[in-house]
This record gives C-alpha cells, sequence and structure tokens, in this order.
C-alpha cells in the first residue's frame, strides 16, 4: 500500500474522524445505510495533522499543477483545508456553495475567482461525486479551467470514477476506502467478519443490509 495512504488513513482512524460501525450501521442522507462514517472537518482540530494534510495536499498541487493561478475549496467542508492549502501556495482562494445564496449578490462562487484563472479544487471527501463536480461545472461557468481535484478521502465508488471520467477531471486522493479497511484490520479496529461486512458493502452501498445478530 502507499505509505501516504497508510498514515492518513491510520491518523483519521485515530482521532475517529471515520469511524466503523459493521453491526450499527450509520444512515446517510441518501437513505443508504453504511457501516462507515467519515467527518474529515474533525482533522482541523489536530494542529499537526492539519498542517500534515496541508503540506500533503500543497506538495501535489506544486507537483502536478504548477500552473494554478488559484484554489477552490467545495463549501462546506473543504473551505478551511483548501483556504490553508491557499496560504501554503500563496495563491488566491475561493470557495463554491452547494446552492447560491438567496440574498444579496446570490454569489455561487464566493471570493474573486478572475477570469482565466487556472483552478485546483480541493475537497474533504469524494462519496458519488455529484456535489464535487458541481463545483467544478460552476468554476467552468464561470469562465475558468479547472486543472484537477485534491480530496482528502475518497470511498472509490465506481459511479464517481465513471462522473469525474466523463467531465475529464483528474482526482487525486490523499487515502481512499481500500487503504482504510486494510489498516483497520491491521491496526485491530475491525474483527475478519467486520471486514467481510466492509468489502461487502464496498461493492453495493445502495443494496447492503446490515447482517442481524441475533
Amino acid at each position: 500500500m502507499n505509505l501516504l495512504k497508510e498514515r492518513i488513513a491510520e491518523r483519521l482512524l485515530e482521532i475517529k474522524a471515520i469511524k466503523l460501525q459493521p453491526t450499527m450501521p450509520f444512515t446517510w442522507a441518501s437513505g443508504w445505510k453504511s457501516p462507515i462514517y467519515c467527518d474529515n472537518r474533525k482533522t482541523l482540530s489536530y494542529p499537526i495533522l492539519r498542517n500534515y494534510i496541508k503540506m500533503q495536499i500543497a506538495t501535489i498541487v506544486r507537483d502536478k499543477y504548477p500552473n494554478a493561478t488559484a484554489i477552490a475549496g467545495v463549501a462546506t467542508g473543504a473551505i478551511a483545508q483548501g483556504a490553508l492549502v491557499a496560504e501554503e501556495l500563496g495563491l488566491p482562494f475561493v470557495y463554491v456553495r452547494s446552492a447560491p445564496k438567496d440574498h444579496g449578490l446570490e454569489n455561487l462562487i464566493e471570493g474573486d475567482l478572475k477570469p482565466g484563472s487556472q483552478v485546483v479544487v480541493i475537497e474533504d471527501l469524494i462519496s458519488t461525486g455529484g456535489s464535487s463536480l458541481n463545483a467544478v461545472k460552476a468554476i467552468r461557468n464561470d469562465g475558468s479551467d479547472v486543472l484537477g481535484m485534491v480530496a482528502i478521502f475518497s470511498y472509490g465508488f465506481p459511479v464517481a470514477k465513471e462522473k469525474f471520467e466523463a467531465e475529464k477531471v483528474e482526482l487525486t486522493t490523499l487515502s481512499d476506502y481500500e487503504t482504510l479497511i486494510n489498516v483497520a484490520a491491521h491496526k485491530n479496529y475491525i474483527t475478519p467478519n467486520d471486514m467481510a461486512a466492509l468489502s461487502t458493502w464496498r461493492k453495493d452501498p445502495a443494496g447492503w443490509k446490515p447482517v442481524v445478530k441475533l
């Protein structure tokens, strides 16, 4: 496994930014039953980890997108981390709302994004990819180019991969679901039975049902 992906996964588990509960699943807003819950905003409360994530994302942007002229965060989860990355790189920062404000200028993009900007989008979590790619579309519709997206974590759903490919957006993540469950098993966060349930869910999240213990 990739060492960076392992380190990020381990730290997310340690601070409980990611919780694994195969026998007591969470319910997502979509109605899906899920054995995993991810809240990467928790990383902001841990200065060493917060800085580590910032530096890793900034390094990816420098290496992959040296021509970037702006950083955009996806609201609300990636606003803070996106701003930190922009500060590290000395680049302008904007963030993209999920919907326009219902008052004032009714902005969808908050900040001053110059037309023709070369933008790297920062995201905290990729699930199905819909909201993340809506931010990409908003930036493109505003007259700027999206060079790529960098996210902290991805579930790696095939539907997300297909959407990113269709929109021609390169996605790089610091860690992912496959790495996470392997690290969780190695560090004894989960049992072999839990591992099986987590693997099954990943294949069919919409149709997955937890095993009820009698």
